[in-house]
């Protein structure tokens, strides 16, 4: 079968992290048809907007998007539409990628490399659903007003809408449970639902479908607590489901107890299985055409694109595998470097990956 995948390599060092995954995947002997277009500042230069209609439609004729990062410090100043970032915002929404799935797994190599002590979070493998497509990110009313009463009239405000519908509710809830039924069958809800009414209707929401998945343990927890928790004792979780605001924060809060934001993956999916795969950290302009950067986050988002989208489990088996020889063998880029291991260039990382591939 023939698979069709978009690459938008993106902004900063997008494009040098997914070169080198497209050099991986274009080993594994599959049929993959690969085609580029321009996303974020860089399709802003050439188009003037950040998601052009060309590389829109490129993405949604596609079995899968691998995506690379957005976004530069030149482009701050910018209007709000045409800032990269909306690139993204703008896919999500055209694609109804309604699930962010960012696993957060410490490589046993790595444990060191942990903002934490090893102890605490040696064999972590956490996997945290974020519902993407609704919340106080989407939610109107929203904007900048002149305050009509209270202590500030008179005054400018800003204000956003937290809202969430019962089935945006259920469809990520779904998933999160049939993710933990494939895993340790416990799942962690977490909310604020002690002071916010729209907390409250997704606890009720989520207790609601746990009836239909009796083997999964069910938990819940406020938001505060489960930040305060990953740091305490992250290896009680094992599926977390969220809310888009709560979930965009834990995620990169779960992500630097691995090591590295540069070791993680994520992929959005929608309800018919396409995804957009993209490396957990950003675009990082500082560092950008120094062949420094990781690309193993990238590598790994591609191994989920086999996994998820494109129904190829071995192949996604094979490129985790290479990445597992590649740290075992003393291999590391700068963001993971240690005393006595190989410090490579990002196209080198990528030379590792591909020799451990064809062994």
């Amino acid at each position: 079968m023939t698979h069709r995948i978009a690459v938008l390599p993106g902004d900063g060092i997008g494009p040098e992290i997914t070169e080198q995954a497209v050099r991986v995947l274009n080993e594994l002997g599959l049929a993959l048809v690969i085609e580029q277009a321009p996303v974020g500042g860089a399709a802003y230069d050439l188009s003037g907007h950040p998601l052009p209609p060309e590389t829109l439609a490129l993405a949604q004729n596609s079995s899968a998007i691998l995506f690379g990062a957005v976004g530069d410090w030149k482009y701050d100043k910018l209007p709000r539409e045409h800032r990269p970032e909306q690139a993204i915002l703008g896919l999500r929404k055209a694609l109804g990628l309604f699930a962010n799935l960012r696993p957060a797994i410490l490589y046993p190599e790595l444990a060191n490399a942990s903002s934490l002590k090893p102890e605490i979070v040696s064999g972590l493998d956490i996997l945290i659903l974020r519902e993407l497509t609704g919340d106080i990110y989407f939610g109107q009313p929203r904007g900048v007003r002149i305050a009509t009463d209270g202590p500030y009239k008179g005054e400018q405000e800003g204000f956003d809408t937290m809202r969430y519908a019962v089935p945006e509710i259920k469809r990520i809830a779904h998933l999160g449970f049939q993710s933990a039924m494939k895993r340790s069958r416990k799942l962690c809800s977490v909310d604020k639902a002690n002071v916010l009414e729209t907390s409250q209707l997704w606890r009720d929401t989520v207790i609601e479908v746990s009836k239909e998945y009796p083997d999964v343990a069910l938990s819940h927890m406020y938001v505060d607590n489960a930040a305060m928790q990953l740091v305490r004792a992250p290896r009680e979780f094992d599926v977390i489901v969220t809310g888009n605001l709560f979930g965009d924060i834990l995620s990169d809060e779960a992500a630097m107890l691995t090591g590295s934001i540069g070791m993680l993956p994520s992929a959005s999916l929608n309800a018919s299985g396409q995804g957009l795969y993209e490396p957990s950290h950003g675009s990082a302009p500082d560092i950008a055409g120094k062949g420094v950067a990781n690309p193993l986050a990238t590598i790994l988002s591609a191994a989920m694109m086999l996994r998820y989208s494109l129904n190829e489990p071995v192949a996604a088996d094979r490129i985790e595998d290479a990445v597992r020889q590649v740290l075992s063998q003393g291999f590391r880029t700068a963001d993971i470097n240690e005393s006595g291991m190989t410090k490579l260039s990002t196209a080198e990382m990528g030379d590792a990956v591909v020799a451990a591939l064809n062994k």
